[in-house]
């Protein structure tokens, strides 16, 4: 058993963002500026975008998306239970309503069969669902051809979430390149990170109308007021958020996305590790990758066959804890959480696939910073447990 706590999932920052971050430090400037400017031209360039947004969160990626499509009070966004709350608050933050349908059971994605049959249920002709956020769970990417089709169909905007999908590709596309807009986010356990932080990419045009927003509605952010390059005047033309990137952030974010192939070949190499061990244990169902798509591989989630056990998921990652070994559970349903259980009268059978599913999801260390011999303890640490508690 180890001798200390393996943390599930710390950042891993090298010399080249440090001096970066010093650089910057250095200088003239270190709210949004130059580096940020930089941060976003390369990002779309790694993509394939036309262009990108930096902010200040994920969840403020998807907020001003969703502000610069036009969405308010009384709308309707169509998206997954099974997702982190921030998915579903932004639709709130705007007055506008989460329409929530169940997920598919391999990849726990939003499965676009619930929401054709959606549509075949909706009576009301004057129905305000403006757009569909699918979430690229645990880096797969989403059904999207299906998704998009829909879209197209009802007139409807594709917001995605990939808080969770760099860099996932889908067919020959990388997930940033397909919908409307696509929502990345760089928190502290992200494949990319900038401490906090985010991304918009999109269509130059739509960002355009985006950018405002970030910036409480400001026609000039303060590089281009207060610079060599810039001008005093400005208008105020909405009104805007406050969530903007820094160019602290971006000095991170610059040299992490240079390190991000690396990265990935490194988090493939231990998922590899992981399904060679776990499909020999029956008592556990490992992680799909379906053909045609390559996952970000941002969350390894395994699900145990309970009827195969003598133990429930809780006291599974309980004896994990008790041999070092951190885990997580990504995620406990939103219908499930008291705000929007009570608002809306979610019960827990309502999304039964989401529900099932989570009552037996373990995620398991995957980083970067894992040596050999720490991914051999988190093997070992499983199926330690599973040989004891077998049925």
């Amino acid at each position: 058993m180890r001798d200390t706590f393996l943390n599930f999932s710390p950042p891993n920052i090298g010399e080249e963002e440090i001096q970066e971050v010093l650089d910057t430090l250095r200088s003239d400037w270190i709210t949004t500026g130059p580096k940020v400017r930089r941060f976003e031209e390369e990002f779309a360039a790694f993509l394939g975008a036309e262009a990108a947004l930096a902010v200040s969160s994920g969840t403020d990626a998807m907020l001003v998306g969703l502000a610069a499509l036009g969405v308010g009070p009384g709308d309707q966004v169509i998206t997954t239970p099974m997702t982190f709350c921030s998915t579903i608050h932004v639709i709130e933050h705007l007055g506008a309503r989460p329409v929530l349908v169940d997920v598919e059971p391999d990849t726990l994605n939003i499965d676009p069969d619930a929401i054709e049959k959606l549509f075949s249920k909706l009576r009301d002709p004057s129905s305000r669902i403006k757009g569909i956020i699918p979430v690229h769970l645990y880096g797969h990417p989403c059904e999207m051809d299906t998704i998009l089709k829909l879209a197209q169909q009802k007139g409807l905007f594709v917001l995605e979430d990939a808080a969770h999908g760099l860099p996932a590709r889908y067919k020959d596309k990388m997930v940033g390149s397909l919908g409307d807009l696509t929502a990345f986010s760089f928190y502290a356990t992200k494949n990319l990170t900038t401490g906090e932080g985010g991304m918009l990419t999109g269509t130059k045009a739509l960002l355009d109308q985006a950018r405002p927003w970030t910036l409480h509605g400001m026609s000039r952010d303060a590089y281009k007021r207060y610079s060599a390059e810039g001008s005093w005047f400005y208008e105020v033309i909405l009104p805007g958020f406050k969530c903007n990137l820094t160019d602290i952030q971006a000095s991170l974010g610059i040299h992490q996305l240079k390190k991000l192939p690396a990265f990935q070949e490194r988090r493939r190499a231990i998922v590899d590790r992981y399904h060679k061990a776990f499909r020999e244990l029956s008592e556990i169902e490992v992680p799909v990758e379906r053909p045609g798509v390559e996952s970000a591989w941002h969350l390894y989630v395994i699900r145990l066959n309970l009827e195969t056990l003598n133990l429930d998921r809780n006291r599974f990652i309980e004896e994990l804890k008790s041999r070092n070994i951190g885990t997580s559970v990504h995620f406990i349903p939103v219908h499930l959480h008291p705000y929007y259980r009570d608002k809306y009268g979610y019960r827990p059978e309502d999304f039964p696939v989401a529900y099932a599913n989570y009552l037996k999801m373990i995620s398991l260390p995957l980083h970067t910073r894992l040596s050999d011999r720490d991914v051999e303890e988190v093997i070992e640490a499983v199926t330690e447990v599973v040989k004891k508690f077998e049925k």
